[in-house]
């Protein structure tokens, strides 16, 4: 296993390269100069020309890239325009909120989607199937902005269970902070519970056809064994590699519900940055995304060797 995971980490370092090239591409292709956002109203040139030459602007695209990487590598990201904080600094207090949602959300939507893709596997064609992709359907077509609405008018307004939005840290009050997230969590489990169960039911179909899972039922064991330990983990390969996949877009693409929930997270973070042209924040958020769907696949990839004794012997 070290040896794989070895492997796997060298073959991430070009791929990391090339989302390093992309990510630093990003401040030449948005509109806008970052020099007259810091320069404020008045725009004075010698100001102008001090800022450029601050932050090397007026070197070759090759320099400024390499200067760029080698602050990175060094855990410098640059300062965010806005907030005069250092980038990392910033990734580092709306991570953990980002991180603390998508796993809630995961927990909830694997909690959901894996027992019912394998039930709808296993009563195929009967009125369970039928209701489990429905259920599947509607969580793949009701809007998450609109689902969270209606959770907060009926649990907060109408019945007051939960906070409305906000968050508070696992640290200071951690049975708070789980109320908080709650809802935003359904709200994004839903979706991901859906397509799970798809994923599910699918490879569980497969596998329920062939020839070890007819031997197991052949030699008398019970049918929740069967299901279970012969079954199911052989299926859940392909799931692994959904759930890591859909686990990254969490991390990035929770954008709306954090909106809606008023959640200081990457999502906020990121649109913050894009209305106030804050380019080094946009940087720092693509770049640290990237890394984590890499680090998300190798996660993958050790988890099929895990499951699969074959994978693991090749």
């Amino acid at each position: 296993m070290l040896g794989f995971l070895t492997r796997r980490f060298l073959i991430a370092i070009p791929t990391i390269f090339l989302i390093s090239i992309f990510v630093f591409s990003l401040q030449k292709l948005l509109p806008g100069d970052p020099v007259l956002v810091m320069a404020g109203e008045e725009r004075d040139p010698e100001v102008i020309a001090a800022l450029r030459e601050k932050y090397r602007l007026n070197d070759p695209i090759p320099v400024q890239y390499v200067a760029w990487a080698g602050n990175a590598l060094q855990g410098d990201l640059g300062i965010s325009l806005r907030t005069n904080q250092p980038v990392m600094e910033l990734i580092g207090e709306k991570l953990p909120v980002t991180i603390q949602l998508a796993v809630m959300a995961l927990i909830i939507a694997m909690a959901i989607g894996i027992p019912a893709g394998v039930i709808s596997a296993y009563k195929k064609g009967t009125w369970v199937d039928w209701i489990a992709n429905l259920v599947a359907l509607s969580g793949l077509s009701v809007p998450n902005f609109w689902l969270g609405i209606m959770l907060i008018l009926l649990v907060s307004v109408k019945l007051g269970w939960l906070p409305a939005s906000g968050y508070l840290p696992l640290s200071e009050d951690p049975l708070q902070s789980i109320r908080t997230m709650l809802m935003p969590a359904f709200v994004l489990g839903t979706a991901i519970a859906a397509t799970l169960m798809r994923h599910t039911r699918s490879a569980m179909l497969g596998v329920l056809r062939s020839d070890y899972v007819r031997t197991a039922r052949a030699k008398g064991l019970k049918e929740r064994t069967v299901l279970v330990k012969h079954a199911l983990r052989n299926a859940l390969v392909p799931v692994v590699t959904v759930t890591t996949l859909l686990f990254g877009e969490l991390l990035a693409g929770a954008v709306l519900t954090e909106q809606i929930f008023t959640i200081p997270g990457f999502g906020k973070l990121v649109v913050d940055a894009v209305f106030n042209r804050d380019y080094a924040v946009v940087q720092g958020i693509v770049l640290c995304t990237g890394i984590a769907f890499i680090f998300m696949n190798i996660l993958a990839d050790a988890a099929y060797r895990v499951l699969n004794p074959r994978m693991r012997d090749a």
